[in-house]
């Protein structure tokens, strides 16, 4: 599935705060990482912060409009969650036949705290599943703190939850987590389970802010190698 063995992934909506993080944390795991944009002036800006930022690393990061990294091996959708299935929809051309994977989390401030959404489908993911039905929508990356991610000098640990359908996309979305070092990926169903699993960033966004940490997710009891073994 990859070029010459090496990733291609593309990120539509790179530019924002997680789209960015999960760029340059993928590039430094050795993923060639366009990152996107509906400007694509401002995407290739986005890039090359990134890589001056970490001038040592050299990053293989590039900026683009929306449509090349929608194009990639593997996709990425990193919009705002109330625009992601309409981007998709606009990136259907593009988007059809390819693993494309929704991190977005339909969560809303109420008061002094976040609340998970339902979206129509249950998940975005699955709503993104129905709208653009020649592709193949996994869900994962949803608890990972940005500020944290994208500190690249700094190590990060964590469990990454990945929902799919599709066997084989469920399979290449574990190798794309587990490209990152200290990451690893535990299938947790089909997108029937990906609700939950998008609901559950609101409880943690909420833990975050009581405590005034950046929490990661940890799952016990799980063998270290097999479906995803951390590095």
């Amino acid at each position: 599935m990859w070029k010459g063995g090496v990733m291609a992934v593309g990120i539509v909506g790179g530019t924002g705060p997680a789209g960015r993080a999960l760029g340059a944390r993928l590039a430094a795991g050795g993923a060639t990482v366009v990152l996107g944009s509906r400007d694509a002036a401002r995407a290739q800006a986005a890039a090359a912060e990134i890589s001056a930022r970490w001038p040592a690393l050299h990053l293989p990061i590039t900026g683009a409009a929306n449509e090349e990294a929608a194009s990639q091996d593997i996709v990425v959708l990193a919009t705002v969650w109330d625009a992601v299935v309409a981007t998709a929809v606009q990136l259907s051309p593009q988007l059809t036949g390819r693993v494309v994977v929704s991190m977005a989390n339909a969560i809303t401030r109420v008061g002094g705290e976040f609340q998970a959404l339902v979206p129509v489908r249950g998940s975005l993911a699955a709503t993104i599943q129905a709208a653009v039905p020649g592709c193949r929508v996994t869900a994962a990356f949803h608890h990972l703190p940005a500020g944290r991610l994208g500190e690249l000098d700094q190590p990060i640990e964590a469990d990454v939850l990945v929902c799919a359908d599709d066997d084989a996309a469920g399979e290449a979305t574990v190798r794309l987590v587990e490209s990152i070092p200290g990451l690893r990926a535990c299938r947790a169903g089909s997108l029937a389970s990906a609700g939950a699993v998008e609901a559950l960033t609101a409880v943690l966004v909420n833990v975050n802010l009581r405590y005034r940490a950046h929490t990661t997710l940890h799952l016990s009891g799980l063998p270290a190698a097999g479906g995803g073994a951390r590095r």
